[in-house]
């Protein structure tokens, strides 16, 4: 049968005799098949994966070349290289005392050419500020990323000067909280950082809108979850509170003033609806 060469098999995706997109790839040969009409697309297939084979997940840790992924939450997207303590070469070997002073200077010098500009010096210790009140928060990864990219942005546009670095950080992180939907509020953030809530507040009133950040306002549902979690209610009181604020919504009841301006307003408020949802189901969390 004839075979079709083609240069990159990873663009094929339909077969060009029955236009069948239903294609297999057989290893063993290095060929790329159409599963309906039996056609080889290609042959002598490179294989892109590793040439040793790890029977357990450390073995394939141990074995692996490949470095930790690009990250916004290190200064250098954690891109650089770094010598390691360890007074060993790369084959396990102990290195000779003669030459363990010259790999001191070079580890010296490598942790100072990481960091070589005072731009580098401001991202370094902001993100490490970044990493600590996440941390302490209990953020997930993903929000720790956005409120990296916004602070980067942030020092792009040269909104930093004039400006406590802690203060900037803590409305990043603010803003990245909103934008990825794990809420948090102003009060929150100010006990995880060195900053008032005011600041807080207005450099983050500030970013938005220099970087035209696009934030919808926060609803009181979105705390529910998270409320009902610390008080240890159950799902039926989760929902129960969920409903109360619907009907307190089609009432009117929770319009008042900008979020961001009353966050104080905002965490009393929603803890009373799961305490009212709680007696409503008679969860004897609320007598407690």
């Amino acid at each position: 049968m004839p075979t079709k060469k083609i240069e990159e098999a990873e663009e094929v995706t339909r077969c060009p005799e029955c236009n069948s997109g239903h294609l297999s790839f057989d290893y063993e040969r290095g060929e790329l098949i159409c599963e309906e009409c039996g056609l080889v697309l290609t042959d002598q297939m490179i294989d892109q994966g590793p040439e040793w084979r790890a029977f357990d997940v450390e073995q394939g840790e141990k074995r692996a070349r490949t470095g930790a992924p690009m990250t916004y939450t290190i200064h250098d997207k954690g891109l650089s290289t770094t010598i390691g303590w360890k007074n060993k070469d790369s084959y396990g070997k102990s290195i000779p005392t003669r030459n363990r002073a010259q790999l001191y200077r070079l580890r010296k010098w490598q942790r100072r050419i990481r960091v070589s500009n005072a731009t580098e010096r401001n991202l370094a210790f902001a993100l490490s500020e970044l990493d600590r009140m996440a941390s302490g928060m209990g953020l997930p990864r993903n929000v720790r990323e956005t409120a990296a990219m916004v602070y980067r942005k942030a020092v792009n546009k040269n909104l930093i000067r004039g400006r406590s670095i802690e203060g900037v950080v803590a409305a990043s992180l603010y803003a990245a909280c909103r934008q990825c939907n794990v809420p948090r509020t102003l009060d929150e953030i100010a006990n995880s950082s060195r900053v008032g809530r005011k600041e807080i507040g207005r450099t983050y009133r500030f970013m938005t809108r220099e970087l035209k950040l696009k934030l919808m306002p926060t609803k009181p549902q979105d705390y529910v979850s998270r409320f009902c979690s610390e008080l240890k209610l159950t799902g039926e009181v989760q929902s129960r509170a969920v409903e109360i604020l619907k009907e307190a919504q089609d009432k009117e009841l929770t319009s008042g003033p900008d979020p961001p301006a009353s966050p104080r307003r905002r965490s009393t408020s929603r803890p009373s609806c799961a305490t009212s949802a709680a007696r409503s189901a008679r969860s004897p969390t609320w007598q407690a």
